[in-house]
Protein backbone atom coordinates (compact mmCIF):
# COMPACT_ATOMS: atom_id res chain seq x y z
CA UNK A 1 0.00 0.00 0.00
CA UNK A 2 1.29 3.73 -0.98
CA UNK A 3 0.55 6.07 2.11
CA UNK A 4 0.61 9.76 0.82
CA UNK A 5 1.99 12.48 2.69
CA UNK A 6 1.26 15.92 1.06
CA UNK A 7 2.30 19.39 1.23
CA UNK A 8 -0.24 22.11 2.81
CA UNK A 9 -0.35 25.08 0.04
CA UNK A 10 -3.61 26.01 1.31
CA UNK A 11 -1.38 29.62 2.73
CA UNK A 12 -0.02 30.30 -0.59
CA UNK A 13 -3.50 31.08 -2.86
CA UNK A 14 -0.62 32.12 -5.97
CA UNK A 15 0.75 28.63 -5.85
CA UNK A 16 -0.91 26.38 -8.62
CA UNK A 17 1.49 23.83 -8.76
CA UNK A 18 0.57 20.00 -7.70
CA UNK A 19 0.94 19.06 -3.80
CA UNK A 20 4.07 17.42 -3.71
CA UNK A 21 3.54 13.47 -2.56
CA UNK A 22 5.74 11.42 -0.03
CA UNK A 23 5.20 7.91 -0.34
CA UNK A 24 6.32 4.98 1.42
CA UNK A 25 6.18 1.28 0.76
CA UNK A 26 5.05 -1.46 3.12
CA UNK A 27 7.00 -4.09 4.38
CA UNK A 28 6.65 -7.17 3.48
CA UNK A 29 5.48 -8.35 6.55
CA UNK A 30 2.58 -5.33 6.32
CA UNK A 31 1.72 -5.82 3.08
CA UNK A 32 0.96 -10.21 3.70
CA UNK A 33 -0.94 -8.73 6.72
CA UNK A 34 -2.57 -6.72 5.02
CA UNK A 35 -3.59 -9.42 2.07
CA UNK A 36 -4.63 -11.62 5.08
CA UNK A 37 -7.48 -8.72 6.51
CA UNK A 38 -8.59 -8.03 3.09
CA UNK A 39 -9.16 -11.53 2.42
CA UNK A 40 -10.72 -12.86 5.16
CA UNK A 41 -13.21 -10.01 4.83
CA UNK A 42 -14.01 -10.87 1.15
CA UNK A 43 -14.02 -14.53 2.18
CA UNK A 44 -16.59 -14.70 4.77
CA UNK A 45 -18.95 -11.61 2.84
CA UNK A 46 -18.58 -13.85 -0.34
CA UNK A 47 -17.06 -17.03 0.22
CA UNK A 48 -14.03 -18.88 -1.51
CA UNK A 49 -15.70 -19.09 -4.62
CA UNK A 50 -17.25 -15.48 -5.05
CA UNK A 51 -13.88 -13.69 -4.00
CA UNK A 52 -11.24 -13.28 -7.10
CA UNK A 53 -7.30 -12.59 -6.95
CA UNK A 54 -8.53 -9.27 -8.76
CA UNK A 55 -10.41 -7.99 -5.83
CA UNK A 56 -8.46 -8.65 -3.43
CA UNK A 57 -5.65 -7.15 -5.23
CA UNK A 58 -7.61 -4.51 -5.92
CA UNK A 59 -8.70 -4.10 -2.11
CA UNK A 60 -4.94 -4.11 -1.54
CA UNK A 61 -4.37 -1.53 -3.99
CA UNK A 62 -1.47 -3.91 -5.80
CA UNK A 63 -1.35 -6.32 -8.65
CA UNK A 64 -2.30 -9.67 -9.17
CA UNK A 65 1.05 -10.93 -8.62
CA UNK A 66 2.12 -9.34 -5.15
CA UNK A 67 -1.07 -11.86 -3.65
CA UNK A 68 1.00 -14.73 -6.02
CA UNK A 69 4.19 -13.55 -4.29
CA UNK A 70 3.04 -13.61 -0.73
CA UNK A 71 0.50 -16.36 -0.79
CA UNK A 72 0.74 -18.05 -4.72
CA UNK A 73 -2.96 -17.67 -5.45
CA UNK A 74 -6.41 -17.22 -4.01
CA UNK A 75 -5.94 -21.00 -2.43
CA UNK A 76 -2.99 -20.03 -0.34
CA UNK A 77 -4.46 -17.04 1.04
CA UNK A 78 -7.83 -18.78 1.80
CA UNK A 79 -5.79 -21.57 3.46
CA UNK A 80 -3.52 -18.99 5.70
CA UNK A 81 -6.85 -17.37 6.60
CA UNK A 82 -8.98 -20.93 7.62
CA UNK A 83 -5.99 -21.98 9.77
CA UNK A 84 -5.10 -18.84 11.85
CA UNK A 85 -8.40 -18.99 12.53
CA UNK A 86 -9.20 -22.68 13.49
CA UNK A 87 -6.14 -21.75 15.85
CA UNK A 88 -7.57 -18.47 17.38
CA UNK A 89 -10.87 -20.64 18.16
CA UNK A 90 -9.64 -23.59 19.16
CA UNK A 91 -7.17 -21.49 21.48
CA UNK A 92 -9.68 -19.73 23.14
CA UNK A 93 -11.61 -22.47 24.04
CA UNK A 94 -8.90 -24.68 25.49
CA UNK A 95 -7.68 -21.40 27.44
CA UNK A 96 -10.67 -20.37 29.40
CA UNK A 97 -11.63 -23.94 31.11
CA UNK A 98 -9.75 -22.57 33.93
CA UNK A 99 -12.67 -23.38 36.80
CA UNK A 100 -12.96 -25.93 39.15
CA UNK A 101 -15.95 -26.77 39.05
CA UNK A 102 -17.93 -28.61 36.20
CA UNK A 103 -20.93 -26.18 35.45
CA UNK A 104 -18.37 -23.27 35.87
CA UNK A 105 -16.16 -24.69 32.97
CA UNK A 106 -19.37 -25.51 31.13
CA UNK A 107 -20.06 -22.00 31.23
CA UNK A 108 -16.53 -20.82 30.26
CA UNK A 109 -16.59 -23.02 26.84
CA UNK A 110 -19.62 -21.49 26.17
CA UNK A 111 -18.72 -17.88 26.29
CA UNK A 112 -15.66 -19.00 24.82
CA UNK A 113 -17.08 -19.88 21.65
CA UNK A 114 -19.65 -17.24 21.74
CA UNK A 115 -17.00 -14.81 22.47
CA UNK A 116 -14.95 -15.81 19.32
CA UNK A 117 -18.84 -15.13 17.28
CA UNK A 118 -18.67 -11.77 18.54
CA UNK A 119 -15.35 -10.78 18.00
CA UNK A 120 -14.32 -12.23 15.27
CA UNK A 121 -17.39 -12.77 13.38
CA UNK A 122 -15.65 -12.92 9.66
CA UNK A 123 -13.58 -15.68 11.44
CA UNK A 124 -16.32 -17.37 11.92
CA UNK A 125 -18.76 -17.63 8.79
CA UNK A 126 -15.51 -18.71 6.93
CA UNK A 127 -15.05 -21.87 9.04
CA UNK A 128 -18.98 -22.89 9.25
CA UNK A 129 -18.76 -22.79 5.38
CA UNK A 130 -17.60 -26.36 3.81
CA UNK A 131 -13.76 -25.63 2.64
CA UNK A 132 -13.42 -26.11 -1.07
CA UNK A 133 -9.47 -27.09 -0.56
CA UNK A 134 -8.07 -29.24 2.63
CA UNK A 135 -6.60 -27.99 5.67
CA UNK A 136 -3.73 -28.73 7.42
CA UNK A 137 -6.07 -28.18 10.92
CA UNK A 138 -8.61 -29.99 9.30
CA UNK A 139 -12.50 -28.83 8.86
CA UNK A 140 -14.51 -26.84 11.26
CA UNK A 141 -16.26 -30.12 12.68
CA UNK A 142 -12.58 -31.84 13.16
CA UNK A 143 -12.22 -28.73 15.02
CA UNK A 144 -15.21 -28.92 16.98
CA UNK A 145 -13.85 -32.67 17.65
CA UNK A 146 -10.88 -31.50 19.40
CA UNK A 147 -13.08 -28.82 21.77
CA UNK A 148 -15.06 -32.12 22.27
CA UNK A 149 -11.96 -34.08 23.28
CA UNK A 150 -10.87 -31.05 26.21
CA UNK A 151 -14.66 -31.86 27.93
CA UNK A 152 -14.31 -35.53 27.57
CA UNK A 153 -12.09 -35.53 30.58
CA UNK A 154 -14.13 -33.29 32.52
CA UNK A 155 -17.19 -35.38 31.71
CA UNK A 156 -14.93 -38.64 32.25
CA UNK A 157 -14.32 -37.55 35.80
CA UNK A 158 -17.96 -36.48 36.73
CA UNK A 159 -19.49 -39.89 35.81
CA UNK A 160 -16.83 -41.79 37.40
CA UNK A 161 -17.93 -40.00 40.49
CA UNK A 162 -21.25 -40.38 39.64
CA UNK A 163 -21.47 -44.07 38.69
CA UNK A 164 -22.05 -44.11 35.49
CA UNK A 165 -19.91 -45.87 32.60
CA UNK A 166 -16.94 -42.65 31.64
CA UNK A 167 -16.56 -44.71 28.25
CA UNK A 168 -19.39 -43.23 27.54
CA UNK A 169 -17.99 -39.54 28.09
CA UNK A 170 -17.14 -39.10 24.11
CA UNK A 171 -20.56 -39.36 23.20
CA UNK A 172 -21.96 -36.85 25.85
CA UNK A 173 -18.87 -34.83 24.53
CA UNK A 174 -19.68 -34.46 21.35
CA UNK A 175 -23.11 -34.07 21.96
CA UNK A 176 -22.79 -30.53 24.42
CA UNK A 177 -19.78 -29.19 22.02
CA UNK A 178 -21.95 -29.88 18.71
CA UNK A 179 -25.24 -28.31 20.65
CA UNK A 180 -23.25 -25.13 21.77
CA UNK A 181 -21.45 -24.71 17.86
CA UNK A 182 -24.80 -24.89 16.05
CA UNK A 183 -26.23 -22.79 18.71
CA UNK A 184 -23.64 -20.67 18.11
CA UNK A 185 -24.07 -20.37 14.02
CA UNK A 186 -27.95 -19.36 15.02
CA UNK A 187 -26.75 -16.90 16.94
CA UNK A 188 -24.35 -15.20 14.47
CA UNK A 189 -27.21 -13.74 12.87
CA UNK A 190 -29.96 -13.34 15.19
CA UNK A 191 -27.37 -12.02 18.09
CA UNK A 192 -30.97 -12.38 20.40
CA UNK A 193 -30.75 -12.70 23.28
CA UNK A 194 -27.78 -11.34 24.61
CA UNK A 195 -24.28 -13.61 25.09
CA UNK A 196 -25.01 -13.68 28.58
CA UNK A 197 -28.14 -14.89 28.41
CA UNK A 198 -27.80 -17.39 25.56
CA UNK A 199 -24.62 -19.07 27.56
CA UNK A 200 -27.32 -19.27 30.40
CA UNK A 201 -29.93 -21.17 28.95
CA UNK A 202 -27.28 -23.52 26.84
CA UNK A 203 -25.59 -24.23 30.41
CA UNK A 204 -28.80 -24.90 31.74
CA UNK A 205 -30.17 -27.51 29.13
CA UNK A 206 -26.51 -29.26 29.37
CA UNK A 207 -26.29 -28.89 33.12
CA UNK A 208 -29.28 -30.19 34.30
CA UNK A 209 -29.53 -32.48 31.61
CA UNK A 210 -26.50 -34.02 32.96
CA UNK A 211 -27.86 -33.50 36.72
CA UNK A 212 -31.00 -35.83 35.32
CA UNK A 213 -29.30 -38.96 33.44
CA UNK A 214 -30.31 -41.89 33.79
CA UNK A 215 -26.93 -44.67 34.27
CA UNK A 216 -28.96 -46.65 31.88
CA UNK A 217 -31.17 -45.06 29.46
CA UNK A 218 -33.89 -46.84 27.91
CA UNK A 219 -36.29 -46.44 24.89
CA UNK A 220 -39.82 -45.63 24.83
CA UNK A 221 -40.96 -46.53 21.33
CA UNK A 222 -41.39 -49.69 19.63
CA UNK A 223 -38.19 -49.29 17.22
CA UNK A 224 -35.34 -50.99 19.82
CA UNK A 225 -32.71 -50.84 17.14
Amino acid sequence: MMVAVATDSSSNPSNDKPRRVRRTRMTGAERRQQLLEIGRTLFAAKGFEGTSVEEIAAKAGVSKPVVYEHFGGKEGLYAVVVDREMRRLLDMVTSSLTAGHPRELCEQAAFALLDYIEEYTDGFRILVRDSPIPQSTGSFASLISDIATQVEDILGREFKSRGFDPKLAPLYAQALVGMVALTGQWWLDVRKPKKAEVAAHLVNLAWHGLDGLEAKPHLIGRRKA
